[in-house]
This record gives structure tokens, sequence and C-alpha cells, in this order.
């Protein structure tokens, strides 16, 4: 009997959006659902990729004009309502800043509600949510109203990134219980891979709709906004969801020889009371706070720290660089930020991968460990003048910045069970939020009072990277804190099962693979891989491109 079909013809529109409607039936291929989950992540991941905006949009009134419209005393309610003054950077950096606090909120306000409504409603609010405010965001470069801007990219933006962000992590892992960390580290690597993507398409449309009257800005919005909300909700259409019971041919729990993988399941509305819940946030918070911090300096750090170095003039310093010097090496460090995003990328995917091999907590000790290390002695290869090494250590570095968040959803999984762990995640992003407040604001202001004291060169960062290392030692503590449940926790059985016939929309529970989850990378599933892996091969081309004038 279709295992979808006890009530799918009993719900009325909207129901065929529901969670009961995506149960997948005998035959699906569950390979084909990473893909609808990259197809999410790689459109909401340009929200690391939105600088390229800023410079073109801190001049949009000046397009055409003899004189620029600068008013640089201006208030911030001025800035958001002005039709006469171009807009400064840092009140449109501000939009970047507003969809990361929403990201978290809205994940945490509206992660039981995505548990209770399935993936594929969530991933087209998400789409709505995040193309839409690509769409508010043109109209309001057109009209030249800031507000437009924050309300539609920062605001409603915000909230698609987080529907968007958690959407795939519960259905994923019920999928490959046999390689969680593999399966959220696939859709997760598209949100690193969304600026890698984003950014250069962006250039190259801004660049062919401006004209002497216009900065192509609002129309690259709109165009973007478009394709964003069509990719995402091919993405979203194509998630289903295993029946309550379904496990892969051949695999049985893992519980029985590992203790930190929960046998049980722990209710959303008590896993926030959990030790384990805050010692997990922590980790992440840690994590992320140190390799955020590093995003936001390397270009200046690598210049500043380098130098003359960087094209052929040792022992010329910085500041005794000419302007067309200075422009040399702001290409190289260019360079070195377009390497250190591609190791964030692959390192989502293979440290992830790593966890399904040696365990979560293995894998958050080596981050934390191989992490403070690199950190620590990111200074010695400074003060050698050892580019080589100093590039190396960073790359490593954002590969486990990476794969820290590509590892933390399956370790949730493994700790308070799968039945609500798309909630879970979307309430530990809050830790994310936090980050990134701590991390940037931490090494800018430790850079800022050691260049008042006139520290320059290695020395200038020394400080700043020793700190993050201390950061990553409390998180190595704090991840070996980090204990299985006690057995009180966790639902009991009958509740666990009452759920899932709920969610499954069938009568029994049983248990096997139903006929589901067979035929590998058949024919449909290669072509769905085709149109994320794509413009995923694209953007390594271009980054790699890019970061070649590192190595000439």
């Amino acid at each position: 009997m279709d295992l979808a079909a006890s009530h799918g013809s009993a719900v009325a529109p909207p129901g065929w959006l529901s969670r009961e409607n995506i149960v997948a039936k005998p035959g699906f291929n569950r390979w084909l659902v990473p893909p609808a989950a990259l197809a999410i992540h790689l459109c909401i991941g340009m929200a690391y990729g939105l600088s390229v905006f800023w410079l073109p949009l801190s001049r949009a009134l000046s397009v055409g004009r003899p004189s620029a419209a600068s008013c640089p005393d201006m208030g911030v309610m001025t800035a958001l309502v002005t039709t006469t003054c171009d807009w400064r950077v840092s009140d449109l950096v501000t939009v970047f800043s507003i969809g990361i606090v929403m990201l978290g909120l809205s994940a945490a306000l509206f992660g039981g509600w995505l548990e209770r409504a399935g993936p594929r409603k969530a991933g087209i609010v998400a789409a709505l949510c995040w193309g839409g405010g690509f769409l508010i965001g043109a109209a309001g470069v057109y009209v030249h109203q800031l507000w437009l801007i924050w309300l539609g990219m920062g605001l409603i933006g915000g909230i698609g990134l987080g529907l968007g962000y958690i959407s795939p992590v519960s259905t994923l892992i019920k999928w490959f219980p046999d390689r969680r960390g593999m399966a959220t580290g696939m859709a997760i690597m598209g949100f690193g891979g969304g600026a890698m993507i984003g950014s250069p398409l962006a250039d190259s449309l801004i660049k062919t709709f401006k004209t002497a009257d216009t900065a192509g800005v609002w129309q690259t919005l709109a165009l973007m906004g478009l394709g964003y909300i069509v990719f995402m909700l091919g993405g979203a259409f194509g998630y289903r969801v295993p029946p309550a019971g379904w496990r892969p041919d051949g695999w049985t729990p893992p519980a029985a020889r590992n203790a930190m993988i929960a046998s049980g399941h722990v209710h959303l509305d008590d896993a926030h009371k959990t030790v384990q819940f805050w010692l997990i946030w922590l980790v992440l918070c840690l994590n992320v706070s140190a390799g955020i911090g590093v995003l936001a300096l390397a270009s200046p750090m690598l210049q500043e720290i380098f130098g003359g170095v960087l094209i052929g003039l040792p022992g010329v310093g910085f500041g005794a660089l000419d302007a067309g010097q200075k422009a040399q090496i702001a290409a190289i460090a260019a360079g070195f930020v377009g390497l250190l995003s591609l190791f964030n990328i692959l390192g989502r995917f293979f440290w992830a991968s790593l966890s399904d091999r040696i365990g979560r907590k293995v894998t958050y000790a080596t981050f934390f460990a191989l992490g403070g290390l690199l950190y620590a002695a990111a200074p010695w290869a400074a003060g050698i003048g050892s580019q080589a090494l100093f590039v190396g250590f960073f790359c490593i570095i954002l590969s486990m910045y990476g794969g820290g968040f590509a590892t933390i959803p399956a370790y949730l999984a493994d700790v308070f069970g799968t039945q609500f762990v798309g909630a879970i995640h979307g309430r530990l992003l809050t830790a994310w939020s936090t980050a990134g407040i701590v991390g940037p604001f931490v090494v800018t202001k430790i850079r800022e009072v050691q260049a008042a004291a006139g520290v320059q060169g290695a020395d200038l960062y020394g400080r700043t990277l020793y700190i993050l290392a201390g950061f990553l030692a409390v998180g190595f503590v704090a991840n070996l804190l980090i204990r299985p449940l006690a057995r009180h926790w966790f639902m009991e059985e009958a509740d666990v099962a009452a759920l899932e016939t709920k969610s499954a929309a069938a009568g029994a529970i049983a248990s096997g693979s139903f006929g589901i989850g067979r035929g590998g990378l058949s024919a449909p599933a290669m072509l769905a891989w085709a149109v994320v892996g794509l413009p995923i091969l694209w953007g390594i081309w271009i980054t790699l491109s890019k970061a070649l004038i590192l190595f000439r």
C-alpha cells in the first residue's frame, strides 16, 4: 500500500504542502534529498557574499553626477530615509548583522514549527523570504531608501536564512542514519559555497547593468532574487521524508557500540534544560568566534604582516608602500581570502564525513587541539617570514571552522536523538549569532589597541591570535565535559511511536527499508547532482583562479 496514501486524499489544499504528503513511496532514492538541500543552501549562502554590493551602493547617487553626494555627518535615522546623500558602507554592512541575528532568532523560534510542518513547507517559506528580501532590497535601491534594504535583505531575508539553514537538517539525518555527518556536511557545504558562486555572479551582473546613470545594483538584486526563488523552490519540492521506522538495508543502530550515540529521543521542550545542550552551545560559539574573527581580518592581516614581501620587496613594511604597491598586495590578499573560503567549504564535507568514523566528540577535540596549536604557531610563522606556512596554517584552521558547522547537527543527533534534532539545532544556532558579534569585536578591538600603541608588522596580530587560541582551549574543555544523557531525559517509546505515526500518516510503526533508499546514483539522482554540482565547480574554478596570485 502507498505509505502516504492514507491521508493524502483526505487533506484539502494547502495540505499538499504538509509533512504527511511528502512521505517517500517505495522505490524513492534517498540520494535525491541532498541535492535538494544543496539547492537551498547554495542560495542562502550568498549571505557571506553581500559585501560585493556595499561599495557600488555607497556611490549609487554619485553615478553620472559631477560631484559625490557625500554626507559624512548624517545620523542613522537620516541615512535610512535620505534620497540626496550616498549611503555609508558602515550603514550598509548593518544589513549583514541584522541577517545573522535573524538567522539565529528565526531558527530558534520556528524550529518546532518546522518539525511539525515538514521541510517542504519550511523550504518554500525560506525561498519566498530570502529571494523576496532581495526583491524588496532592489526596490529600496531603486527609490534610494535604506530602510527598505534593511527590512528586505536584513529582516525578511534573515528569516529566510534561518528557515533555509535548518530545513534539511532533521530530514537528512533521518535519511542517512548510517552517515549522519556526511549527510549534513553535504548540505551545509552549500552554505559555505553560496558566496563563492554568488559573489562573482553579482560582480559580473553589476558590470553588465552598470551605465553612465546607474550603478547596476538594483537590477542585479532583482534578477538574483528571482533566480533564488526559483532555485530554492526546486529544492523545497525535492524534499521527501522517510516513513516512520525506515532504515537503510542491512543497517542496525550503533547505540550498543557507542555510548555517545543515544538510543532514545529528547523532547524539544527538555533539550535546553540539559547541561549537554549548553556545553555544545559553548563549543559551537567558541569555534565560530575564533574562525569568524579571522575571516573578518584575513585581508588586512596578510597585508600588514608581510607587507612588501608579498611583491618581492623584503624589508619594506606595509606603511612604507606607495598606493600602487598597496593595490598589488590587496589583490594578493583577496586571493588569500578566496583560498580560505574554499577550505571553509571543503572542510565542511571532509570533517563531517570523518566524524562518522572517529566520532563527533573526537572530531571537535581535534578542532580545538590542532586549531589552538596552529593559532599559537601562526605568529612564529609570521616572525620567520614564512608566507607558505602562515597561509597553510590558516587554510587548515578555516577548514575546521567550516567543519564545526557541518558536524554540529550530527553531534546533536547523537546526544539528543533524531526526533527533534532540527528544532534543537535551530535553538543552538543562537550560538552562531552570538559568535558573529563576539569574534569580530574581539579581534578588531585588540588590533585597534595594538595599532594605537604603535605596534606594527607580525607583532600587530600576535596577541589577537594567542587570545583566539585561548578561545579554543576553553572549547576543548567544554567538549571534554560532554557526557551521554541520563535515561530520564528521553521520551517514552510510546510517545515517540505516537509522534512518528502522526508524522508519517501510517498506521503501525514497522521497521525495514520498505523498498526505499535503493538505487544509489541513478540517472535522476545524477541529474539532480549535476544541477547543483556545476555551479559549485564554476565557483571553485573562479576562486582558484583568484587564489593563484598567491603563488606567483
